[in-house]
């Protein structure tokens, strides 16, 4: 069976080309329906958005593989993007990122046996002056210790 949209996914992705004068213009947003919908965005997926959208394959698939926000390969139902830059490290992103590896065995671009965590490093999430930040799936998380993030991951654990 062909990869294909659902009936919602398909909706919204009407509503999003309906705002802009061009297709190529909804190529993000759209990615991004594409990357709920499926979880992470295969090379099947990336098509489906260049046909639906009626765009060159090759325009679709460099820009998801240029942007680190879009997956390329499953990440786990807890995605933990950790800020490296500096502002972060001088306030011991260093110590979460030990965290993590105590609690969930984890390092940057692995994800738990189970699929639960997946721990990404990431370059500057823009809240410089609360540092250090974990972003998890959609929520930042602001001045962690090890022992606050900590204490975050087995809250996260617990919800399942």
């Amino acid at each position: 069976m062909a990869l294909a949209f659902g009936p919602d996914a398909d909706k919204e992705i009407d509503d999003i080309v309906g705002r802009y004068p061009e297709r190529q213009a909804a190529l993000i947003p759209v990615l991004w329906v594409a990357q709920r919908e499926f979880g992470y965005l295969t090379t099947e997926a990336m098509e489906l958005v260049a046909h639906r959208l009626e765009l060159p394959k090759a325009k679709v698939i460099t820009t998801a593989t240029f942007y680190t926000m879009f997956h390329k390969k499953p990440v786990g139902k807890y995605h933990l993007q950790l800020c490296r830059t500096l502002s972060c490290y001088l306030r011991g992103s260093d110590d979460l990122e030990d965290c993590v590896h105590r609690k969930l065995g984890i390092r940057n671009g692995e994800t738990t046996a189970d699929k639960m965590f997946s721990l990404e490093e990431v370059e500057c999430l823009a809240y410089c002056g609360t540092a250090p930040v974990v972003q998890v799936n959609r929520d930042i998380h602001e001045n962690l210790t090890a022992d606050s993030f900590g204490k975050l991951i087995d809250d996260l654990a617990a919800k399942g």
